[in-house]
């Protein structure tokens, strides 16, 4: 593949909160290590909402001019001297973190915990809302022709939900319940079908996301406007409880339910994080049933695990694809995941032109 690499290029840019702007800039230049990707799909990920409409999340602020966008896929244009395991032409899934590699947990394996990660659209490090980006080429992976620009930017959420299956080891067999139904609950179903739970019991407000996860492979759909999930879930399971939980809303009720509807010995993993630092625990319930409770931080290692699961089409993910907008149209596709979570599952952005829609 010798595709022309121009010199200029666009980028959806926020200047400050509710204020995207398209400009004009130069097309970055790779270094021996990196590749140059001409993004074709990104997908609108709850922090790129919370930015553009808040301009920080916990400790990462906003300060500066800066480019969103972290749920991306493209092609290989242009690579590095020293890169070897992708080339032109390569369709690849893009990891967005890429830690510094000396720290210890990078030499543990959990790269997810380095101090010194740089991930696309946290603050300063400018996402993947442009045409190119140039990135470290071990953060990149090839993707099968069957699988499609969005699925592959559909990778980084569903890693979310693979991590935590492998951080509270979920068993075959089990029952596993998962609290909030946007798009990382919704991938987590994925995830906890793809590693053998028998029973999916999940838990939300909206109808069109409780229908998204029967659809995914959930066993059973509580709508907690009609009905206690906690009491459902004790009725689904005989009045034992699940051996585990994710709670993927950030919602402190949620994350209540989450733990109250395991069974002793049961795990609960805490994926969303709520607008507050401190929420109270039942204590007591912890300790008599012998809870396990495991932070959920991104992921480490899942990206090539995620495109084989994806591409063996154990779930049909393109059906939460709901939402199509051109890069000029970014501010627009921000608006319309900000405001319309009940109509709207995943929102995309193509940078380039717009040549893979479902």
């Amino acid at each position: 593949m010798n595709e022309h690499i121009p010199s200029k290029m666009k980028v959806a840019i926020m200047n400050q909160p509710l204020d995207i702007e398209i400009k004009e800039v130069d097309v970055p230049t790779i270094s021996d290590s990196e590749a140059l990707v001409k993004v074709m799909a990104v997908g609108v990920c709850g922090s790129d909402v919370h930015y553009y409409e808040h301009g920080r999340i916990g400790n990462f602020r906003v300060e500066n001019p800066l480019i969103l966008g972290h749920e991306c896929a493209g092609i290989v244009v242009q690579v590095g001297k020293n890169v070897k395991h992708v080339k032109p032409g390569d369709r690849v899934a893009i990891e967005p973190g890429v830690p510094c590699g000396h720290c210890e947990y990078c030499k543990t394996g959990a790269y997810n915990l380095c101090p010194d990660v740089r991930f696309l659209a946290t603050p300063p490090i400018d996402g993947a809302f442009a045409q190119y980006i140039c990135h470290p080429a071990d953060f990149l992976f090839p993707i099968p022709d069957s699988l499609s620009y969005e699925e592959a930017a559909l990778n980084e959420p569903f890693s979310v939900g693979i991590h935590a299956c492998q951080r509270i080891g979920l068993q075959p067999g089990t029952t596993v319940v998962i609290m909030g139904m946007g798009p990382v609950g919704l991938m987590a179903v994925v995830a906890a079908k793809a590693f053998g739970a028998k029973q999916i019991i999940v838990a939300d407000l909206e109808p069109l996301r409780l229908q998204a996860a029967i659809h995914l492979g959930a066993s059973h759909a509580v709508n907690i406007k009609e009905a206690d999930p906690v009491q459902k879930i004790m009725e689904l399971t005989g009045g034992k409880g699940a051996e585990y939980a994710f709670e993927t809303a950030g919602n402190p009720t949620a994350l209540q339910s989450a733990l109250s509807s395991l069974k002793a010995g049961g795990k609960l993993a805490i994926v969303g994080l709520p607008q507050q630092d401190l929420i109270g625990f039942n204590v007591p319930f912890i300790s008599d049933h012998e809870i396990d409770i495991y932070g959920i931080f991104r992921y480490a290692n899942t990206y090539p695990l995620g495109i084989d699961i994806l591409s063996s089409r154990i779930a049909d993910v393109k059906s939460l694809l709901t939402d199509f907008y051109s890069l000029d149209q970014t501010q627009d596709a921000l608006e319309r995941a900000r405001t319309n979570k009940s109509g709207s599952l995943k929102v995309i952005v193509y940078p380039n032109a717009i040549t893979d829609t479902p």
